[in-house]
């Protein structure tokens, strides 16, 4: 590690100035904004939150979020190793799940490190030398945490080549993860969405919105909503998780009320016309010319002929229009109807390391057979129907 770069681990978003934050986590990432609302969120359950902020000299440069969380081990694991851990997990109940200490962002899709662009430019230091001191440091913060498994979470193909170096060096290795989805818009209204889409999408799409957009629903984009307003949203998202197959977060009333604070915050409502029910909603964040539509929730007892999730889509489509969005981030899980409507898959990866070097090696292994199509279902009838867009983890293993 160069000796100019050093590392301090902090409690709380707000022991770092505002200014290092806005420097650091520019558009089209999300910035000390969201890390508040969290830290308010009463997640402490879940999740203990911690920053590294990176400094050249002393002068900081640099923020590398971080969380500690007891994560499902089954998560991570091939169906077919799944039970042996269930039955194993009986006899030894820790064994299901794992204290993990992550670097990256709680319930954000991407992983990323925040650093001042202007130390970068100007070659006063490499991404290389950041990551390393990262490294290095989280190795040590994670024995105070008591955590076996240290990750880089999620983290996105541009950062794999630095990420591989480290982990040849350091013992780690990659591990598939969820893809993100993204959308890019074409032009600057729906039509041009319309017209971006394969025919056969195009017209699945377009059948569903016929129907959903006769149904009885008035659309609002709001922001700031009342606290009768928050409730309901809560009840809605609330029904949504628990619909899901993959939980990784469970968020709080809290959180709905503080996000809502944040001027990047929008609330995409559906409302029944007669009853001015909430039907459903969808929060986006609004960031320059990038929108990311982050957390849904749907009352699963309206018609199912109404293909509320699809009437939601398009209104997100024309409010990202009407913000001058050109892209749409659309987060992990749920992937048939992200397909459908036009996403790309974005390949996401975690580098990992088992304090126990016994069970590092058996993780490792069984890592070499994860790919999309273990982790869900509905990614693997995906991959059978594309298989050309599986990702290639042979390459980072030559990487390493």
């Amino acid at each position: 590690m160069i000796q100019q770069l050093t590392l301090e681990w902090l409690n709380s978003e707000s022991q770092i100035p505002q200014t290092l934050w806005d420097n650091c986590f520019q558009a089209p990432y999300e910035g000390q904004w969201w890390y508040r609302s969290l830290e308010c969120s009463h997640l402490e359950k879940q999740f203990t939150f911690t920053y590294g902020l990176i400094s050249y000299n002393g002068e900081p440069i640099g923020i590398a979020p971080a969380f500690v969380m007891d994560v499902p081990i089954e998560l991570a694991m091939p169906p077919l190793v799944i039970p042996v851990i269930k039955f194993i997990g009986k006899l030894i109940p820790s064994l299901l799940y794992q204290h993990t200490f992550f670097i990256g962002s709680a319930c954000s899709d991407e992983g990323y490190i925040g650093i001042d662009p202007h130390f970068l430019k100007n070659n006063v230091v490499t991404q290389d030398d950041i990551f390393l001191c990262i490294q290095e440091a989280a190795e040590k913060q994670a024995k105070k945490y008591n955590a076996s498994m240290l990750v880089w979470k999620d983290f996105p193909e541009a950062f794999h080549q630095t990420l591989s170096k480290i982990a040849k060096s350091k013992n780690l290795f990659p591990l598939v993860s969820f893809p993100s989805a993204l959308l890019k818009l074409e032009g600057n209204k729906a039509e041009d969405y319309f017209a971006s889409l394969k025919a056969s999408r195009r017209y699945q799409l377009r059948k569903k919105l016929k129907k959903g957009l006769a149904a009885p629903l008035d659309v609002s984009v709001i922001h700031l909503p009342d606290n009768q307003t928050l409730h309901q949203l809560y009840r809605l998202f609330s029904k949504t998780y628990l619909k899901g197959k993959t939980k990784f977060e469970e968020l709080t009333p809290e959180f709905f009320e503080f996000i809502s604070r944040e001027k990047e915050a929008h609330f995409i409502i559906l409302r029944h016309q007669s009853s001015h029910e909430i039907i459903a909603f969808m929060l986006c964040f609004h960031l320059n010319d990038h929108v990311i539509n982050k957390f849904i929730g749907i009352d699963y007892e309206a018609p199912r002929d109404w293909f509320i999730y699809f009437r939601l889509w398009i209104e997100c489509v024309n409010w990202s229009y009407k913000m001058g969005a050109k892209t749409i981030q659309s987060g992990q899980t749920a992937y048939p109807a992200k397909i459908e409507t036009g996403h790309q898959l974005i390949p996401l990866t975690n580098f990992c390391k088992h304090r126990n070097r016994f069970i590092h090696k058996i993780y490792k292994k069984i890592a070499c057979f994860i790919n999309w199509d273990t982790l869900d279902q509905d990614l693997d009838v995906y991959l059978k129907a594309y298989p050309e867009e599986k990702p290639n983890l042979n390459s980072l293993k030559e990487e390493e």
